[in-house]
């Protein structure tokens, strides 16, 4: 039987990964540290008995080291994510523990014979994405994103390669002025989202520099040692489980808090940002698959929903959920670090036999109905807005 190690086994992707580990035969092994911003009470239910379990931190050589021993394969899922200004522990936490994979690895490979390691990445490694410039390419335009996705990565073949750009971060003074659009860094002009394939890198926070020096360390290391990895680039990631103790989990989790309690679900910006929102089921089904085959080796894969939806159209959907009659609430807010559009190009994963099986409004649905069923949900409501507030994270624009 293969012995799998899964670090932040009990959290949001990895607790459905060793599912489905464990559903295909895998010994599953778990080490986490349990992080109390994620799990404040301790070792959640949903971590099944017929897994091993270590308490502890991925990126401590002791916890690390009995964990790792005698296992054939990693899923390294460990992860601090938060919009809270921590960035030295988003490298310590992230990247530290990935060099210390390969450290114990290569020091006793008889300890440690482990034979294939694939890693947590994201697509906060691509930062804002690529997008195209229509005044640069003397007004010629780009398909538009449904049409991206419907022609895939051949849509935009013959566009001008000029005119495609890889813009960095939005500046705080354009998002204060209320402008929430992309301009051309060459020309101020407004541009055009395009699909963000693997080779686009721009990661512009330090939760997506700690990610693509993952990625390095998965392909320079692996290669060199003769230790296949691979790294998987998650989008917005979505269903049972994502925990809503932490203000990180996104808007599902806000949009369902407040409904919850009887207010609106706040929508930042104009509501018009596109997102790849992807099941965390279709997520476990990926990384068991790279974990498996062969041709995943030393590869990098965006892992997405294969549509594009907006933040406005998450937010109805969930009101559909609770059969509210409430409005979203649009009201000038933003969040530093948020992009603009994010769609994956998700042909490479594709071509593996992967694609995404569940739905957006099934994913709103599961949260929602998970949800409901958890304990004091408004005060980690309440707790999480003013801390992001407080630390500046959460900001209104000026106009």
């Amino acid at each position: 039987m293969t012995r799998c190690l899964v670090t932040g086994g009990a959290g949001f992707i990895g607790s459905h990964t060793v599912d489905q580990l464990l559903a295909e035969g895998y010994h599953v092994r778990i080490l986490d540290a349990l992080q109390p911003r994620v799990h404040p009470e301790g070792k959640p239910p949903w971590v099944p008995a017929t897994a091993e379990f270590v308490r502890g931190d991925a990126a401590d050589p002791a916890a690390l080291r009995e964990a790792l021993a005698g296992v054939d394969c990693v899923m390294h899922l460990a992860a601090y994510q938060d919009y809270l200004p921590e960035f030295s522990r988003f490298i310590h936490v992230n990247a530290e523990s990935s060099a210390l994979l390969f450290e114990l690895i290569v020091a006793d490979p008889r300890r440690y014979p482990v034979r294939k390691i694939v890693f947590a990445s994201s697509q906060a490694v691509s930062g804002e994405g690529r997008y195209f410039c229509p005044r640069c390419a003397g007004g010629r335009t780009a398909p538009t994103m449904r049409e991206q996705l419907e022609r895939g990565p051949g849509a935009l073949a013959d566009l001008p390669r000029g005119a495609v750009r890889v813009p960095g971060a939005r500046p705080v003074e354009q998002l204060r002025r209320g402008q929430w659009e992309i301009r051309c860094p060459a020309c101020g002009g407004e541009m055009q989202p395009l699909l963000i394939d693997e080779e686009t890198i721009s990661p512009g926070t330090a939760y997506g520099i700690s990610k693509y020096a993952i990625e390095l360390l998965a392909d320079r290391l692996g290669r060199r040692y003769g230790l296949p990895t691979v790294c998987m680039r998650y989008t917005y990631v979505q269903g049972p489980r994502n925990s809503f103790y932490n203000a990180y989990s996104g808007a599902t989790r806000r949009f369902a808090l407040r409904l919850m309690h009887g207010l609106p679900p706040v929508v930042y910006e104009d509501g018009q940002q596109l997102r790849d929102y992807v099941n965390v089921r279709d997520v476990a089904r990926a990384n068991v698959l790279v974990l498996q085959d062969p041709r995943a080796d030393f590869g990098v894969f965006n892992v997405g929903g294969g549509r594009a939806v907006t933040v406005l159209e998450l937010a109805r959907m969930m009101l559909e959920a609770y059969d509210s009659a409430e409005a979203p609430l649009v009201a000038g807010e933003f969040r530093l670090g948020d992009t603009r559009h994010t769609i994956s190009d998700i042909s490479r994963l594709r071509a593996l036999g992967w694609a995404p099986t569940v739905s957006v409004e099934e994913s709103v649905r599961e949260y929602a109905a998970w949800i409901r069923s958890q304990a004091g949900t408004r005060d980690y409501l309440e707790e999480a807005e003013r801390v992001m507030r407080e630390q500046g994270v959460v900001q209104r624009a000026e106009r």
